[in-house]
């Protein structure tokens, strides 16, 4: 092959006097090839580099603003239920007493409400401590470590906590129905502290933290979807046993106690109805299938509950009642809270009616037996939540029961989810009760829990708080 000579400009390294090879076609050919293929290699390398940092920003967790607005909503809805059920309280107590049962809703708002923010969150829902009976994570401690925080169902953990932490609140303001008209408020505002750190958090943990015993209990957990053993069997258990620790109300039964505000009440009954929807259907912490069907049974087993109730009045006392409406109400969307994840409609219908029979049948024999829950705490939501805790067994979707033998890793029957049901049940009533018999025994002896005869004689409304409900004399 010939060869070609290039005459070298004048300013070129031969025209220095240094000899530069000469290239043949082929070579040159060569050298052009290997520097494409470099070339091409370098941009393959940008853009993969390019698209793997894609993948990685797409994996991250990201808000989801329409899960997120419902979550705030969910969020504001449960917080209406405080001022609905002091509501509800309010108008069942005599009127001498109408701002002391009210303030004990508000002083939870405020006092858990702080409580929650800075350790409460922690305890319950941290990694297990001390064998796993609670949580702690020092990054959670003023919820410092969530600031910047989003969930993979894309929430920010704060929504998170603060919808959970409106649970807590209103927990303990359940109980303060119990004693209503003869505790002093200091000692309840102690108490309920104390109650939400040592008996609220835990369970919270058990139930609803991933490492909580109750929640890998069995195929697929404890079933509590949004309260039933956390809430309402811990607060009515709790209220049952400071009822009996503190005693009757002065004069009861003999002397009548009529409520004040019937009116009020019964307002107080549909903002908690209200209020339920984001208690439930916010309970799937997302915007979609499961919090559709949670907000529809929701719905039917209140109205149940309120038609059964009715019922029993008018088959009982020949007349339904403005106060057995609203227990029928409450009845029902007790029933309902830990279910509303895992049945049907007509699993909504047969919990509504079961609770406001057992309900009303408890609320009769304590009549019988004499205890004073005064505003019949332990009989609405405490075998409420029972009931529907238990009950839902035989009325979970044919779904669940799938998933729960793939879990188990053959089969799962309705008989071994009862058990796991009764279990968290017992565990909920045993530790709420020995718990809260402790705490009112050592305030009892220190701060003292029950108010003077003069101060509830007075009304607690002037003795505890200087005030008078309606601006009138001679209140009874």
């Amino acid at each position: 092959m010939s060869e070609v000579v290039q005459r070298a400009p004048a300013n070129s390294a031969v025209a220095r006097g240094k000899s530069r090879p000469t290239l043949t076609k082929e070579e040159d050919m060569r050298r052009f090839l290997k520097g494409s293929a470099l070339t091409l290699l370098c941009a393959f390398g940008v853009l993969w580099a390019k698209s793997a940092g894609a993948q990685a920003a797409a994996a991250a967790p990201v808000s989801d603003t329409g899960i997120t607005a419902w979550m705030l909503t969910s969020t504001a809805l449960v917080l209406l239920m405080v001022p609905g059920l002091a509501l509800f309280y309010g108008g069942l107590v005599r009127a001498k007493n109408v701002l002391s049962s009210m303030m004990h809703s508000f002083a939870a708002m405020a006092l858990i409400g702080v409580l929650w923010a800075v350790c409460g969150y922690s305890l319950s829902f941290g990694p297990g401590i001390l064998g796993g009976w609670i949580g702690w994570d020092p990054k959670l401690f003023c919820l410092l470590g969530i600031d910047e925080k989003i969930m993979s169902a894309g929430t920010p953990e704060y929504v998170f906590a603060m919808f959970q932490g409106k649970f807590a609140i209103i927990t303990p303001a359940l109980i303060a129905g119990a004693f209503a008209e003869r505790i002093k408020f200091k000692t309840y505002c102690v108490f309920i502290v104390l109650w939400s750190i040592l008996v609220y958090s835990p369970l919270c943990h058990w139930v609803w933290a991933a490492d909580g015993f109750l929640f890998k209990l069995g195929a697929k957990g404890a079933i509590d979807f949004a309260g039933g053993t956390v809430v309402h069997i811990s607060s009515g258990v709790s209220a049952l046993v400071l009822a009996l620790f503190i005693g009757r109300r002065r004069g009861y039964p003999k002397t009548a106690m009529h409520p004040n505000n019937l009116t009020m009440t019964l307002l107080g009954a549909g903002l908690l109805w209200v209020g339920w929807f984001g208690f439930n259907a916010g309970s799937a912490v997302n915007s979609n299938l499961d919090s559709a069907r949670a907000l529809t049974v929701t719905q039917v087993a209140a109205a149940a509950g309120a038609i059964m109730w009715m019922l029993l009045e008018a088959f009982h006392h020949k007349k339904a009642t403005s106060l057995g409406m609203g227990s029928g109400i409450l009845a029902g969307l007790v029933a309902i809270t830990p279910a509303a994840g895992v049945v049907k409609v007509p699993g909504a219908l047969a919990l509504g009616c079961i609770a406001s029979i057992i309900c009303y049948l408890a609320i009769q024999i304590k009549a019988k037996v004499g205890y004073d829950d005064s505003l019949d705490v332990f009989g609405v939501h405490g075998v409420g939540g029972i009931t529907g805790a238990l009950c839902l067994t035989f009325f979970i979707r044919e779904t669940w029961w799938a998933d729960a033998a793939k879990a188990a890793g053959g089969s799962w029957t309705v008989g071994q989810q009862f058990a796991v049901q009764a279990t968290a049940v017992g565990c909920t009533i045993l530790y709420a009760a020995v718990v809260t018999l402790i705490l009112a025994f050592i305030l009892d002896k220190t701060l003292g829990l029950r108010a003077s005869v003069k101060d509830e004689v007075t009304g607690l409304d002037q003795s505890m708080h200087g005030e008078q409900g309606y601006g009138m004399l001679n209140l009874n």
